[in-house]
């Protein structure tokens, strides 16, 4: 996450030094991180990002592109430059982050920008294109550097500083043979207090963390999680070096996944931006509204069944709303909780059995408790000790109910191949609601009547 917080006189002085002269524009610019004025694109319209886009040196206008987030789309940015401009900023980029933005085109927009590339940079952002966006070779970068086992430490150490010229950063150095087969690590520390007469084969860890390119990012950035890496390599299944992901990837995937989960849990599409129109939203979120409403439909029903017991006894419609409320809230803290385990490991059937027992556990005692301040409610407002048992237990049982069922559902949704946060919120609400009413009409019509 940037630390920079947008404040209304930034956006002020950038818009007051767009009106002026270039000077004064690019003097405030030198004021701010390419980070920073990333941000602040989200404030300004297109054609003034473009004309402080080639007021920039090439190296911070690319900073900027890759600091933009997605929603501000850096790629109609990116296609607005003269081809000559273009060039020089996607250049300068990573080829992962450059990969990532030219994504985000139709493909020919994306054969405009690369056929004015150079041939190795073209190829390799080409190559890119070719992997799933959220698989492990979609989020790899291919500059890296490797050295050959059979060098000498001499040999080894004027390679690594001849590579990297072209890195700006690099935390590991991969060992290949002459096929480019992965062989393992080498840490830098121990190539320069070797002997001068040491082979680099001699250096070798050869316990090393890899993934191959069609793994998921979420599975990459577990990996690089729990073993504290800084980067992971990226082999195909003959382990041929394609490439690595570092752990500042890792930081976007989480804060992707993340997104994505609250959005899915409140029945959000992940297709809405948090910054589009009020036309988009509606688009993403009425077809799960409607699902809601057809679910909605199957609580209605069982008030219907119970309307003579509600026509007696008026004070229950008041109690339902409490009950049916306490239930959904339960029912969303087990699923969140279930989601967010599912999405860290994939649960053991052992696992999975004791976290359905947890939340049934917790929701019994969380039902008795709340159970019992209902009931000293009811005797308190209606006098009323039958009623008070009667809504002590529809309270208890809808509290169990809706911990089994936020635990339970979205592990099953998860085996059958269905993505448990999207789903999962609108089949638990519909469980709670319709066993809350079942629970307190139908004891009421055999208790109370």
């Amino acid at each position: 996450m940037q630390s920079f917080e947008i404040d209304k006189t930034d956006v002020l002085k950038l818009k007051q030094a767009l009106e002026g002269d270039e000077e004064e524009l690019v003097k405030l610019l030198g004021e701010y991180h390419a980070s920073e004025i990333a941000i602040l694109f989200s404030k300004i319209p297109l054609e003034s990002q473009k004309r402080i886009i080639n007021l920039l040196p090439a190296e911070t206008a690319s900073e900027v592109l890759s600091e933009m987030d997605f929603e501000a789309h850096p790629e109609e940015l990116l296609l607005e430059l003269d081809p000559e401009r273009r060039q020089e900023i996607v250049e300068e980029l990573d080829y992962d982050d450059a990969t990532d933005i030219i994504a985000q085109l139709d493909e020919e927009d994306q054969q405009e920008i690369l056929q004015d590339l150079d041939t190795e940079d073209a190829s390799n952002i080409r190559n890119l294109l070719s992997y799933k966006e959220d698989s492990a070779g979609g989020l790899m970068n291919t500059q890296l550097i490797k050295i050959y086992a059979n060098m000498s430490k001499k040999q080894a150490i004027d390679e690594i500083i001849q590579q990297s010229e072209e890195i700006e950063e690099f935390y590991t150095v991969y060992v290949v043979d002459e096929s480019d087969t992965l062989k393992g690590i080498i840490s830098l520390k121990n190539l320069i207090k070797a002997k001068a007469s040491v082979k680099v084969a001699d250096l070798i860890n050869e316990d090393f963390i890899y993934v191959k390119a069609q793994v998921d990012q979420e599975e990459v950035a577990d990996l690089i999680s729990q073993y504290n890496l800084t980067s992971i390599p990226v082999v195909d299944d003959h382990l041929k070096l394609l490439g690595r992901v570092t752990f500042d990837d890792v930081i976007d995937v989480l804060e992707e996944e993340n997104t994505e989960d609250m959005l899915k849990i409140s029945g959000v599409s992940e297709d809405e931006e948090l910054s589009g129109n009020w036309q988009a939203a509606v688009k993403s979120r009425l077809p799960w509204l409607v699902i809601n409403l057809v679910t909605a439909f199957l609580a209605s029903s069982v008030i219907r069944y119970f309307e003579p017991t509600i026509t007696h006894i008026l004070i229950l419609p008041a109690y339902m709303t409490i009950i049916a409320g306490m239930g959904g809230n339960a029912a969303t803290q087990a699923l969140a909780v279930t989601v967010r385990r599912i999405t860290l490991s994939d649960l053991s059937d052992n696992q999975a059995y004791r976290t359905v027992i947890k939340e049934f556990t917790v929701g019994l005692v969380n039902g008795a408790i709340i159970g019992l301040i209902v009931f000293m409610a009811a005797l308190f407002y209606d006098s009323n000790p039958l009623l008070g048992l009667v809504i002590f237990i529809a309270m208890a049982g809808n509290l169990m109910i809706a911990g089994l069922a936020g635990s339970s559902i979205p592990l099953v949704l998860k085996r059958v191949g269905i993505d448990p946060a999207i789903a999962s919120s609108i089949i638990i609400t519909t469980f709670t609601d319709v066993f809350g009413f079942l629970l307190l009409l139908g004891l009421a019509s055999k208790l109370l009547l």
